[in-house]
C-alpha cells in the first residue's frame, strides 16, 4: 500500500466563531489563531484553518494539540477528511471556479 495514498493522507479543518467584543475576547481570538499557525495550520477562510497530515495518527496528534489551546468562549468545530475528499472541494471566487491548491510533497521523518 502506498504510504501517501489519497485515502490515508488527511486534512484537519478547524472552523470557529469566537466573540471579539471585549479586549479579553480579542486577545483570546488572536492567541487561538496564533496557536493554530504555530502548529502548522494555514488560513483557508477567515474562520477556517486547515492542516495537511501524512496519516490519521498524525492528524489525531494535531487535533489533541488544538484541544489543549481552545479558548474559553465561542464555537469551534474540528473535522478530519481524506486528501481525496479535500481534492473534491469546489471553490468559487464569485462565479468563477478556482482550483484547490494541492499541498507540496511533505517530508516525513518518523
Amino acid at each position: 500500500m502506498d504510504r501517501f495514498s489519497e485515502y490515508r493522507v488527511m486534512w484537519i479543518l478547524v472552523l470557529f466563531d469566537l466573540p471579539t467584543e471585549t479586549k479579553k475576547e480579542k486577545k483570546a481570538y488572536a492567541d487561538f489563531r496564533k496557536n493554530l499557525q504555530k502548529d502548522g495550520f494555514t488560513m483557508f477562510q477567515f474562520s477556517i484553518y486547515v492542516r495537511h497530515c501524512a496519516s490519521s495518527e498524525n492528524a489525531a496528534l494535531h487535533i489533541k494539540r488544538v484541544k489543549c489551546f481552545l479558548p474559553e468562549l465561542g464555537h469551534i468545530g474540528i473535522m478530519c477528511i481524506t486528501d481525496k475528499q479535500f481534492g473534491n472541494i469546489e471553490l468559487f471566487y464569485g462565479k468563477k471556479t478556482q482550483d484547490v491548491n494541492p499541498p507540496g510533497q511533505q517530508l516525513e521523518l518518523f
